[in-house]
């Protein structure tokens, strides 16, 4: 397979993009030509022309949920996984709050076994920290490990005692794999459904002080410390968070942290009405809390955007706030979406978006991925960063249509997917290939 017609970063640290041609042989990138030099000559290739489309490595994203088993209704492995090769993504790690939890070696095999069935792309599975969800019971975390789990994670819940993350961060520092939590307190969340605040007043919802996220974070930095396990927060959101977070990075301890796309693009005050496809844990924050986020990207107390893709079904989300389930899906569009809102205004390099979606959450996780040179898997994407589309959820290739960017005009869609040289995803605005 040559594809032609491409773009890619040049060297160097600034933005300037040069012409690229990619020959994929046996799964694996073969030769990379770059500038006036001729394509690689190979004549019985099939030929991709993307049109000036950005080629960049496939995107790795360490925050999905899959839902399978247990909750297929929602997604699936195959559908999940297709979704992310819509959006570019080449390499996921799904979340274990399924039904059943993967908290025995036995259990996660069987989550492994559905991935190698039905995955378009590789996938990655997490272990709980506990049996349940629960803030007791540690899972056997060394046998966790020796099976295969990326990390562990009891996403969707705080560990509300902290004697049971004191425990779950000694076994992971021994193992050398990362804690990666949901940082919540429960006694200060309450029944609360929104951000407390201006929107939460305005739409007479009972809300969620940002203390619910920045006391755990603060307890789990102690702990990180003292253990040395690698602590990884899960979709950041608050000025707070960011604060403890360059503090204990900068005292040294083993600290990390994502950002989704919509703690990054949105706020509490984008909120139009009591609509839970707004609804989201941790809930959208303020103006202040956004941008402390994005100085979090571009200073690098932030190495990774993951998208905490989580589907519902449309009777989930097409309610209240009250009622309504917590989650959005963004994976389809992410790379659009930041390219459009956050590049094209000059909020962040386009350099260091693509670091954050491919080599940053590669390196946090150790994972052989988000790179693109010749002799590793031929996974890529490719970008149009010149043309204009809507985002249209008739058009969603996942199960989960809970958006809140539903008919917003963005550009750099995801055209093409390879993942280990395979197609697995194509936009027909490339038209026929030979």
């Amino acid at each position: 397979m040559l594809i032609t017609n491409a773009r890619t970063l040049g060297a160097g640290t600034s933005d300037s993009l040069e012409a690229t041609q990619i020959l994929v042989a046996d799964g694996k990138v073969k030769a990379i030509v770059t500038g006036r030099a001729d394509a690689p000559q190979q004549t019985d290739a099939r030929v991709i022309d993307v049109q000036g489309a950005l080629v960049t490595p496939g995107l790795v994203d360490i925050h999905v949920h899959l839902r399978e088993p247990g909750e297929t209704h929602k997604e699936t492995i195959a559908t999940g996984t297709a979704a992310a090769a819509r959006g570019g993504w080449t390499t996921v790690c799904a979340m274990p709050n399924t039904v059943p939890d993967p908290h025995t070696p036995q259990l996660l095999a069987q989550v492994q076994e559905l991935i190698r069935e039905h995955a378009v792309i590789n996938v990655h599975a997490y272990s709980p920290i506990t049996r349940g969800l629960t803030s007791d019971d540690v899972v056997d975390i060394i046998a966790q490990a020796e099976a295969g789990a990326v990390g562990f994670s009891n996403d969707g819940k705080g560990v509300q005692k902290a004697g049971t993350m004191w425990r779950a961060m000694q076994l992971a520092a021994q193992v050398n794999r990362p804690v990666a939590t949901h940082a919540e307190d429960e006694s200060i969340k309450g029944e609360g459904v929104i951000n407390e605040g201006e929107a939460s007043a305005r739409l007479d919802l009972p809300g969620i002080h940002r203390l619910a996220e920045t006391v755990q974070v603060a307890r789990d930095a102690l702990i990180a410390e003292a253990t040395g396990a690698h602590y990884h927060l899960c979709h950041a959101s608050t000025v707070e968070s960011m604060r403890i977070l360059r503090r204990a990075q900068a005292d040294g301890v083993n600290m990390s942290a994502e950002a989704t796309p919509h703690h990054l693009l949105l706020t509490d005050a984008d909120i139009p009405a009591d609509d839970a496809n707004w609804k989201v844990n941790p809930p959208l924050r303020s103006q202040l809390d956004a941008a402390a986020v994005l100085e979090g990207l571009n200073d690098g107390t932030i190495s990774a955007i993951a998208t905490d893709n989580a589907p519902h079904t449309d009777p989930e989300k097409h309610c209240s706030f009250r009622t309504g389930a917590f989650g959005l899906v963004t994976n389809e569009h992410s790379f659009a979406l930041l390219y459009t809102h956050l590049v094209r205004t000059g909020k962040l390099s386009l350099r260091r978006l693509v670091e954050l979606l491919t080599t940053g959450p590669a390196d946090l996780y150790h994972l052989d991925a988000g790179r693109l040179s010749v002799g590793v898997p031929a996974d890529l994407a490719a970008y149009a960063l010149d043309s204009q589309s809507l985002i249209d959820p008739a058009a969603f290739v996942g199960m989960g249509h809970n958006n809140p960017f539903v008919n917003t005009p963005v550009q750099g869609d995801c055209v093409l997917t390879l993942c280990g040289g395979r197609v697995v995803n194509w936009q027909p605005t490339l038209g026929p290939q030979n």
